[in-house]
């Protein structure tokens, strides 16, 4: 016979887990062989009286031992059993329950092991919320780290956000808790109660791992499952892989704010759904022919003014458009409408709402504790301690997530300066130095090399793109070359640059014409994203359009030029919603785009331009398949400043491909101009930015051209061209 369990030490340990203090709480609650039988504990403090239920029949009574903790024996019994509970409360309110604490955990050693290490690529598979089978019980597997808590409980609807009733077990010295919560459903609300383990109140987190949360500003996690969506996007997947090699690919994105692309005015001016997105996004996308589409960040955030820079949530789709499958449905359809998804992804940063992941165990978890190193004064924001193995996988497991369980195609990794720099926007003594004593933060580095490594190794056809605004050395190429793994970097040097140029009047234009000219020194140092982005419409920066110098015609006829001498530009284009069709205003986040100036015949002619762009783009490799090599780039005329004339050839790694393009950005008609031209043939005007179509003056040269055997530009042939009044022309054997 057992021995019976000594009473003064079940009574201390009791004790703890009245006070919320017991790591292991299923060591003594739930049943437990003792003396000649079992022993069931249950602790409900606001209970009258608990009855147990065996499963093989019976009522048996519960004592109250002490503070709630309810116990009962029964003898001759030599191993543990099921049971429910019988609770009854005031009011002879009564429930019929299955414990908690009569389950073993769901969380393997080899889980432990990983998570510890940082190399559980499926981390998202094990820790959060999961609606379960256990032992023959449907109910939600709840695990999360929180390594110094004294303890720590799943509250929800289910026990009316009563800390006492479901604390959790530490999983050893992982820093993981873990509970089952049996008869918990889809779409049950929760979070996690919190008591620090240096003392001080109790806080409330959401689940940093949730795949679903309450709208905002609520802030409560959802129980959700994963695993119920039917994807219909097989062929597009296939065809990705097949196409893993992106540097060669067309790459156009259109860059989208879910929230303000197009509302519903009729309906109180809110939002599109997911859902309402999915065909509107998919067909206008289509039309304008552009090949994916870029959502700024679709993760949980409290402020909808952060525009999702400011992530609480970094497993959950927003809820402010719908639930997490209808986030599916979008992609989805976006997919089978040949259209790819990419999104904006923030592992540098997040909030210090109290709900989120700040000082989360009550001690900086997720953030650095040095202020130095753990906070970012630009935005207010902590940073993530990319040196400890936990907040690695919890990133990295991250981006694997929406890649696996979202289908996500691309990802655009925001600040990657902030990160690569450990004084970036901070003064003398406000950082740390590495311990070479230099400013690169090695931490960030290793963890941005993981990350790249993996997903090129899980995803081929995926890419991920800095936002990398300095002169770091190959922040695109490959970690086995010592590059930072990147598969894009954007050329904010270009950006800059060539908005500068465009916004001056073309009088002063000839003084800046270096401007246009110096990108090309740099152009293939890089696998380079062209990008007009957001932030280029923000903050009283005003509108492309509005940047654009002169009268309406001007200002339009400048926009179309930008945009065709982008799309010719060595690099991926990308360009924010708006920008299309020369939306004059400042973009709004809380406000639909101006879509009835689509109807203005000015600006449906930008807006026509720039689908016809986007399809020759696509159809002549010259403009795309060597972006990065500079075989694909051959000055023509650079220095033609005194005439705000620049021409160059773009060649295709195919033999005998090639696309001239022409630029007059003046506003004087240049006839008999002439250009040289890689062969003596015709050649087809396949665009000019100053067609009637497109709202210009519809100068040019009739489409067709024949050149002649007079060498110019350091090429064979040339040819006498009527250049139209800011514009840009391409041409190309034919």
């Amino acid at each position: 016979m057992r021995k019976p369990a000594d009473k003064a030490q079940v009574d201390a340990e009791l004790r703890r887990v009245v006070e919320l203090r017991h790591p292991e709480p299923h060591s003594v609650l739930g049943i437990h062989p003792d003396g000649d039988g079992v022993v069931i504990r249950a602790f409900r403090p606001d209970a009258v009286a608990i009855h147990v239920l065996p499963e093989f029949g019976g009522r048996v009574p519960m004592t109250h031992r002490q503070d709630g903790v309810f116990e009962a024996r029964v003898n001759g019994r030599d191993k543990t059993f099921g049971y429910l509970l019988e609770v009854e409360y005031p009011g002879k309110r009564v429930f019929t329950l299955r414990d908690s604490y009569s389950f073993l955990p769901t969380l393997g050693e080899m889980d432990l092991y990983y998570a510890g290490e940082g190399r559980h690529e499926r981390l998202w598979e094990r820790m959060g919320a999961h609606l379960i089978h256990h032992n023959g019980t449907r109910g939600v597997s709840f695990a999360v780290w929180a390594p110094t808590a004294a303890g720590v409980s799943v509250v929800g609807d289910f026990n009316s956000w009563d800390g006492r009733l479901h604390s959790m077990r530490r999983m050893g010295a992982s820093g993981i808790w873990e509970l089952f919560v049996p008869e918990v459903g889809e779409g049950a609300r929760y979070k996690f109660e919190i008591r620090p383990g240096q003392g001080g109140p109790r806080v409330l987190k959401s689940d940093p791992f949730a795949f679903r949360a309450e709208v905002p500003p609520a802030t409560a996690s959802v129980v959700h499952d994963l695993g119920r969506y039917g994807w219909g996007d097989g062929a597009w997947l296939e065809s990705r892989t097949q196409k893993s090699d992106v540097a060669h690919q067309p790459w156009s994105v259109y860059e989208v704010h879910l929230g303000s692309w197009r509302r519903v005015v009729e309906d109180g001016d809110r939002p599109m759904t997911y859902r309402e997105l999915a065909p509107a996004l998919a067909e206008y996308v289509k039309h304008m022919g552009f090949t994916h589409v870029e959502l700024l960040p679709v993760s949980e955030h409290p402020y909808g003014g952060s525009w999702g820079y400011q992530v609480s949530g970094y497993y959950a789709p927003t809820a402010r458009f719908g639930h997490p499958d209808d986030f599916r449905f979008m992609v989805d359809h976006l997919h089978q409408e040949g259209i790819g998804v990419i999104v904006d992804w923030v592992p540098g940063h997040f909030p210090r709402d109290a709900h989120a992941l700040g000082e989360f165990d009550g001690t900086a978890l997720y953030e650095h504790a040095d202020p130095r190193k753990g906070a970012q004064p630009d935005w207010g924001t902590l940073v993530f301690n990319f040196g400890r193995n936990e907040v690695r996988n919890f990133l990295i497991a991250n981006a694997l997530f929406w890649i696996e369980e979202y289908h996500i195609d691309g990802l655009r990794v925001d600040a990657v300066a902030s990160m690569l720099y450990l004084d970036y926007s901070r003064k003398q003594g406000e950082w740390i130095p590495n311990r070479w004593g230099g400013r690169e933060n090695e931490e960030a580095i290793q963890f941005l090399r993981e990350l790249n490594d993996t997903v090129r190794r899980k995803h081929p056809g995926v890419v991920v793109i800095a936002e990398e605004s300095t002169a770091w050395p190959k922040v695109s190429s490959p970690v086995s070359e010592g590059g930072l793994g990147f598969h894009f970097k954007w050329n904010m040097g270009w950006m800059h640059d060539t908005l500068s140029y465009f916004s001056k009047d073309p009088i002063y234009r000839q003084y800046h014409h270096n401007q246009l000219t110096f990108g090309l020194l740099y152009a293939f140092s890089e696998h380079f994203m062209l990008p007009l982005s957001h932030d280029e419409v923000v903050h009283g920066k005003g509108s492309l359009y509005g940047r654009m110098p002169g009268d309406p015609w001007q200002k339009r006829a400048n926009l179309r030029s930008l945009f065709a001498w982008m799309w010719a530009h060595p690099g991926k284009k990308l360009l924010f919603m708006g920008g299309e069709f020369g939306q004059p205003a400042e973009w709004n986040h809380d406000k639909s785009l101006d879509w009835h100036l689509t109807q203005d015949p000015g600006h449906q002619g930008i807006q026509r331009l720039v689908a016809r762009l986007n399809r020759i783009y696509k159809e002549l490799p010259a403009l795309y398949d060597a972006d990065s090599e500079p075989v694909g780039f051959q000055w023509l005329q650079p220095d033609s400043a005194s005439s705000n004339v620049l021409a160059f050839v773009r060649r295709s790694r195919q033999p005998g491909r090639h696309v001239v393009c022409v630029a007059n950005l003046s506003p004087t008609v240049r006839e008999k101009y002439r250009v040289g031209f890689p062969l003596q043939t015709n050649y087809v005007e396949v665009l000019n930015s100053d067609a009637g179509e497109y709202g210009g003056s519809n100068t040019g040269n009739m489409g067709q051209l024949h050149t002649e055997a007079t060498g110019w530009d350091g090429q064979p042939a040339s040819a006498l061209l009527t250049l139209p009044p800011l514009s840009v022309l391409w041409f190309t054997p034919g």
